[in-house]
């Protein structure tokens, strides 16, 4: 066989310098990005918080004489506030509860109210709930035994989630704080984003890449936050006139539930059959039931109206791709889906329409 020539010779030792540089970039960038993995969560929480926040933070520093510092410290002092206090209520209030149900079960004091007889005439279900609500109420210790194999399997299950909450709790937390920082920086982080959006795409598309992904994660903050509010004054609203021992803790959890994206039901339905248990099958009780149910239904006809609105992208891609991404990647990739799916459909949507057409230019005649 022939020897190679020296121009083949040269090409082969330039491609092999090219894939080893290529390798080893790949292999930093391997190394940077596991360093980087623990940390993935809080900067992308910081990140989105900074992008819902930047225009009030705006505001409020034009108020201040653009100190923007100044404006970051007063909005992560009130989102701590704001953020520390519910939870703070709700964990005194289970720590409480918990407490009154260990010292009563101390003292042999711990009971179950007889079912009303209004449980009985419930269709379907009133007869076996009545009869199993009445044997428990005679004898706890019975119930405790026949629930205990039950619940063995979903106290670790329990505890797990827990565990989880609490964690969440501390990253949002940090993410504040990192937001506070970024926000304060927030001309030039929009600076470095224009910059890297156009290296990827190009510089006519990188800034128009950079406000679509600013409004999306601003449409899907606003519609779950927004939800999770309107939801929570609705169904907070119906406690309170009807009664509901704990009304504002419950219209707490029902806000808590909304942001991470929970469903409603676990706790409406209970609240619904304590009312028909306590006040009877009447007008109001039937009332105050439909008003509580289509409540806690609002959210799926809400949820599409907000969740696109001003982005420049039809709101069925918006809407997929916040219930894509929370299914895949939790509630981050409740933010994380309509961004991408977003980008991709411009990109997409781009290329079908193809290249701009050059203008002809019609040369004089001589």
């Amino acid at each position: 066989m022939n020897a190679l020539s020296p121009r083949s010779g040269a090409l082969s030792r330039v491609l092999l310098d090219v894939l080893i540089r290529a390798g080893l970039i790949a292999a930093l960038a391997m190394f940077c990005f596991d360093l980087f993995r623990p940390f993935l969560n809080l900067v992308m929480w910081s990140l989105i918080l900074a992008v819902t926040l930047y225009p009030l933070h705006q505001r409020l520093a034009a108020r201040l004489g653009q100190r923007r510092v100044i404006a970051s410290i007063i909005l992560v002092a009130l989102g701590l506030v704001c953020l520390i206090a519910p939870v703070g209520l709700l964990g005194a209030s289970i720590a409480e509860t918990i407490r009154t149900g260990v010292k009563s079960f101390e003292a042999g004091q711990l009971e179950l109210p007889a079912p009303p007889a209004s449980v009985e005439q419930w269709p379907m279900v009133g007869e076996p709930l009545y009869s199993l609500w009445l044997q428990a109420s005679q004898n706890l210790t019975w119930a405790f035994q026949q629930l205990m194999p039950h619940l063995k399997g979903w106290s670790g299950i329990a505890l797990h989630h827990a565990a989880g909450i609490g964690t969440g709790i501390v990253t949002f937390l940090l993410a504040l704080l990192i937001a506070g920082w970024v926000m304060a920086e927030g001309a030039a982080g929009r600076r470095v984003a224009e910059a890297i959006a156009s290296r990827l795409f190009n510089p006519a598309l990188g800034p128009q890449m950079v406000d679509l992904c600013t409004s999306t994660i601003r449409a899907v903050a606003q519609g779950v936050v927004g939800i999770a509010f309107i939801q929570m004054v609705l169904l907070g609203v119906g406690f309170v006139v009807m009664g509901i021992p704990l009304s504002g803790l419950l219209a707490l959890i029902i806000l808590l539930m909304g942001i991470v994206q929970l469903p409603v039901v676990i706790v409406v339905v209970p609240v619904v059959i304590y009312a028909f248990a306590h006040f009877g099958s009447g007008v109001g009780t039937i009332a105050f039931a439909v008003w509580t149910v289509l409540a806690g239904l609002a959210e799926h006809v809400l949820k599409p109206l907000l969740l696109g609105r001003g982005v420049a992208v039809p709101m069925p891609v918006i809407l997929i791709g916040a219930l894509g991404g929370m299914i895949s990647n939790g509630i981050i990739g409740l933010f994380i889906g309509p961004v991408m799916l977003a980008v991709g459909y411009a990109l997409f949507n781009r290329w079908v329409q193809g290249p701009e057409p050059v203008p002809s230019v019609i040369l004089p005649a001589d």
